[in-house]
């Protein structure tokens, strides 16, 4: 295999949970502060699609290849860290939290911030839940897809 572009989250994962942490937070910040988790975690998204495409330009290889083995490390990368550590992540703790803030707002007593502080541990706690199965998903999704498109001798490992 001549390229390996993404596979996973794999500069820091620290960087790629601040939209997760941010949605599970909604009901207790300003909105500011969740889009601004968002913008932490999009440009995790953009540096690794960027070193990514840089790793796979190092590459030793015909020059002639080179172009479009950077091309596909970076539109793979970029397209599976938005997928994968922004968009569906971000979509489930936000559904998450707001069904549990639902729930316990009719099924309970507890005063508004008790439910609030309750609803951002749940999202908390899911995180590491979702991580590895969107991830898997995410995965099945692009070589199922997208992945079909690129160069067969170039085309990235799913593993």
């Amino acid at each position: 295999m001549l390229l390996e572009p993404r596979l996973g989250r794999q500069m820091s994962d620290d960087n790629g949970y601040a939209n997760e942490v941010g949605e599970a937070f909604r009901s207790l910040v300003p909105a500011a502060v969740v889009w601004l988790s968002y913008g932490v975690a999009s440009s995790y998204v953009l540096a690794d699609a960027i070193d990514k495409g840089k790793k796979a330009g190092k590459v030793p290889s015909p020059e002639a290849g080179r172009s479009t083995r950077v091309t596909v490390a970076v539109v793979d990368t970029f397209v599976w860290q938005a997928l994968a550590s922004v968009a569906i992540p971000g979509f489930t703790i936000n559904r998450v939290c707001a069904a549990s803030l639902y729930v316990l707002g009719t099924a309970t007593r507890w005063p508004l911030a008790v439910r609030k502080w309750t609803t951002t541990a749940l999202g908390l706690l899911v995180i590491p839940i979702i991580i590895h199965p969107i991830d898997r998903s995410v995965d099945f999704l692009l070589d199922s897809s997208l992945r079909k498109l690129y160069p067969s001798v170039e085309k990235p490992s799913s593993s």
